[in-house]
């Protein structure tokens, strides 16, 4: 596993993927931003007017645990666009994936496999959907965890581990969906679960990093193609097929 974060690392910083890297960066940047304001007013809004009508909602009961939660909230859209670009980057990282992980799959597979077919690309809408689904339920998990961000660390420690799980599952399937059914890759990843989920450690660390975060999508991939090839075995149906040399006629 090691080699193979590795082997991610030196191909994501060489010079046929920096395109690539340029254009995941800025779209990241781009997203990140407008994710992170999105958050900070919504906090904001809800630190003021949403207390309130949570109270007239809920009763004069909740009046002290809705003041507390607001204490926090506030405290939380103070951070503001730094929160939310710390906790949100894994989910833009998810969504971004989407747009470039068959180029990155086809420069791996072609640079450290060659003796092997490339896979084939998976559709678009389905990469998307996919990956739309990692971002959702890793911002669900953030507003789960965000009242616990202040009690020991106990929320940035389930952030942590549900961002690895997702994480490792995403960029996963996506790897082996080039050579399998959605089925198929389904049932690699839950035979080598706990594999796929110390590699999400290794994605969740990567993520974790300021600035070098931006690079998630390239290096979860890479790191992917490299692990779904070993998890395979050799598959003698996917070697490219051998040139017979020409016999001489008559």
């Amino acid at each position: 596993m090691i080699n193979a974060a590795i082997k991610a690392l030196n191909q994501i910083l060489s010079p046929p993927m920096r395109s690539i890297l340029w254009r995941s960066i800025a779209l990241a940047l781009a997203l990140i931003t407008v994710a992170a304001i999105g958050l900070q007013r919504t906090l904001s809004w809800f630190a003021t007017s949403g207390e309130s009508w949570a109270e007239m909602a809920l009763g004069s009961g909740f009046q002290t645990p809705l003041h507390i939660l607001s204490w926090i909230v506030s405290i939380a859209a103070g951070l503001g666009v730094v929160l939310g670009a710390v906790f949100l980057m894994p989910a833009v990282t998810s969504l971004v994936a989407g747009f470039f992980v068959d180029d990155v799959a086809d420069f791996v597979e072609r640079d450290s496999y060659p003796a092997e077919r490339p896979g084939t690309a998976v559709p678009f809408s389905t990469a998307m959907l996919h990956t739309a689904r990692t971002a959702a339920l890793t911002i669900l998990v953030y507003l789960l965890a965000l009242p616990f961000v202040f009690i020991a660390g106990a929320g940035f420690i389930a952030f942590f581990v549900a961002t690895a799980w997702l994480l490792g599952r995403e960029y996963f399937d996506l790897a082996a969906m080039r050579f399998r059914s959605p089925a198929e890759a389904k049932a690699l990843r839950q035979e080598n679960s706990s594999t796929v989920f110390l590699a999400g450690l290794v994605i969740a660390g990567f993520v974790s990093i300021p600035i070098v975060n931006l690079a998630t999508p390239l290096f979860g991939m890479a790191f992917m193609v490299h692990l779904h090839k070993r998890l395979s075995g050799p598959r003698p149906e996917l070697l490219r097929p051998e040139r017979r040399p020409d016999l001489p006629l008559g």
